[in-house]
């Protein structure tokens, strides 16, 4: 395909005067063991690290091998450092009981950091909404911020629709999906614990992302007494009373009371409780097979043990 204009970029000085071995030679320069108490975490870092059995195996690879990828880290105005990619081998060396982290340092403006951390992080196996939705959240602002210094022909609406178009398309999600993770930011914690344990789907969620702190808490009360969680449709009612100025606890109760199509016959296993059982080489989209053959055969257990006790 014949590239556009736009998309030769013309050669540096650096290019120009300096051998791929010079050049190698200054990105390892700015490799360096830091010692951990400088290297303060990302601020409001979306992706939680798990003290986990993935935890385990890389302080194990560290303490045999050390850091082999270095972590990304940029120097702050106080002279201490910003870890930009690399917090799970930051939390693993601690354990491992290193002092310093093998650190590759970069200068990159804030907007920079925060789209490096972000798809740094992208490259994990599983990534919870909570993390997905703070996460879109950060880069979409950082992306914006850029684009207020790039796109001075453009007007603010037009710069943020072509934003978010173009995140989309990096991210594979569309403008709406995107939308809808970034809503879920204005849910209360525990709300968005019950996203990411898969006890709320993302529609209701997003109905309910539009109610006040109040009001969530009221609705996290009542899925504590009742353990039940509202459907989309209730949450869609919940909303319009809201927006009316009419949801009480008293309306938000029988809301909730209402039995819900298959209700009856629903079964809710929690995602992360579910896979932690599950071998890690088995894909996502066949957990649903694995989990059914696991209850056969413990069923035809119980019942050999059943005919055994009855001899």
């Amino acid at each position: 395909m014949t590239k556009r204009k736009s998309d030769f970029t013309l050669p540096t000085f650096d290019d120009l005067f300096s051998t791929q071995e010079q050049r190698d030679e200054e990105k390892l320069a700015k490799i360096r063991d830091i010692p951990i108490t400088e290297i303060d975490d990302f601020p409001e870092h979306p992706f939680k690290v798990r003290d986990d059995e993935d935890m385990i195996q890389l302080i194990e690879s560290i303490k045999e091998r050390g850091v082999i990828t270095p972590a990304t880290v940029r120097q702050k105005e106080d002279g201490r450092y910003e870890l930009v990619s690399g917090h799970r081998r930051k939390r693993a060396s601690e354990l491992a009981g290193f002092e310093t982290l093998r650190c590759e340092v970069v200068d990159l403006t804030r907007e920079e950091a925060t789209i490096l951390m972000v798809e740094s992080n992208f490259q994990r196996s599983q990534i919870l909404p909570s993390e997905k939705a703070f996460a879109y959240k950060m880069r979409l602002e950082a992306m914006n911020q850029q684009g207020k210094r790039t796109d001075l022909t453009s007007t603010p609406l037009e710069s943020k629709y072509r934003t978010n178009e173009k995140l989309g398309e990096e991210v594979g999600e569309s403008r709406e999906q995107i939308r809808r993770y970034i809503r879920l930011t204005n849910l209360v914690p525990e709300l968005l614990e019950y996203v990411d344990d898969g006890r709320i789907k993302m529609r209701p969620a997003v109905e309910l992302s539009y109610l006040d702190e109040d009001s969530q808490r009221d609705i996290v009360e009542e899925i504590d007494m009742n353990d039940a969680t509202p459907s989309h449709a209730q949450a869609i009612k919940m909303r319009k009373f809201f927006e009316d100025g009419k949801l009480t606890t008293e309306v938000i109760s029988s809301i909730m009371s209402e039995e819900k199509g298959n209700q009856k016959e629903k079964i809710v296993l929690r995602g992360e409780r579910v896979r932690k059982l599950i071998p890690k080489n088995i894909p996502i989209n066949q957990t649903e097979e694995f989990v059914c053959k696991a209850l056969e055969h413990y069923n035809k257990f119980l019942r050999n043990r059943a005919d055994r006790d009855s001899r």
